[in-house]
């Protein structure tokens, strides 16, 4: 397959170019290089590679800075989305669209399903929702798959920070009140890398199986790399206040995998140790 790729340089990016150019024919386009908000570019790159598939990796991340950033956030995440779906659909691709936890308010007491109603609270959330719409809206092809607490090789994330604090401290205040489901990249692309071969199209959530809070996660990553001097203290949310609201529960229910039957991707603590291990 001709697959298309925004966001190749990102985290997720990075490992959907290297895992799927191994078997496919893959364009990878970083930001800086397709900017999605030029709806006149975004149709003429895609008008020109002609892929089979666009994988939308491209977002505005910056959580926090959404917040004051409100008109940069909704450009990338829903108009950005709105032109890459468009230009997907003209040229009949099917797309996959990557969402996030977010687009939930968190409140629930049990995992989120997919038909649950999202309630996003931050900017962040309520553009990647938008973006959501626009791919209902526009495409006939979609796979929309939230997705949470990603971590990889590439790029910042949870893991990285953990070891990277381990380094200077003895000690260490991690929140113990939000719960989430850890997700490893490369699970991630080979989950896709399946999904994209089907017309199961719709909504899915991806994620690791398995939940943790970010305490019991920090706690694992030093268990697993012998950092068990480590003192890493649980405190609550609110004695570590960010612009934008967490959601205290992200954790993904798999619905969608099962009744389309895939097989679910492994527990969060293999995949960790997984990570860990390859970075040595």
């Amino acid at each position: 397959m001709k697959i298309l790729i925004t966001g190749g340089s990102g985290q997720l990016g990075t490992d959907l170019t290297r895992m799927l150019g191994e078997k496919h024919q893959v364009f990878s386009y970083s930001s800086q290089e397709l900017d999605i908000t030029n709806q006149r570019l975004v149709w003429d790159v895609i008008t020109q590679d002609l892929p089979d598939v666009v994988i939308h990796a491209a977002a505005y991340t910056k959580v926090d800075l959404a917040e004051t950033e409100q008109d940069r956030a909704y450009a990338v995440n829903s108009l950005g989305t709105r032109n890459v779906a468009m230009a997907a659909e003209r040229v009949g691709a099917k797309l996959v669209y990557i969402s996030t936890d977010y687009v939930f308010d968190g409140e629930g007491l049990q995992p989120y399903r997919e038909y649950d109603l999202p309630n996003p609270r931050s900017v962040y959330g309520k553009t990647k929702l938008a973006g959501e719409e626009f791919v209902k809206s526009l495409s006939t092809r979609y796979f929309i798959v939230r997705t949470s607490w990603v971590f990889g090789r590439y790029g910042n994330n949870f893991v990285k920070t953990m070891l990277k604090l381990a380094e200077s401290r003895t000690e260490i205040s991690v929140v113990d009140d939000q719960v989430g489901s850890p997700t490893l990249t490369v699970d991630l692309v080979e989950f896709l890398s399946q999904l994209i071969n089907t017309t199961y199209y719709g909504l899915y959530h991806v994620s690791n199986t398995g939940s943790c809070s970010w305490y019991e996660f920090a706690k694992t990553i030093f268990d697993l790399t012998g950092k068990r001097h480590i003192q890493v203290n649980p405190i609550k949310t609110s004695e570590f206040p960010r612009p934008a609201p967490r959601p205290s529960n992200s954790i993904l229910e798999h619905t969608a995998i099962r009744t389309n039957q895939f097989s679910d991707l492994r527990h969060w603590k293999e995949a960790l140790k997984q990570y860990l291990t390859d970075s040595d």
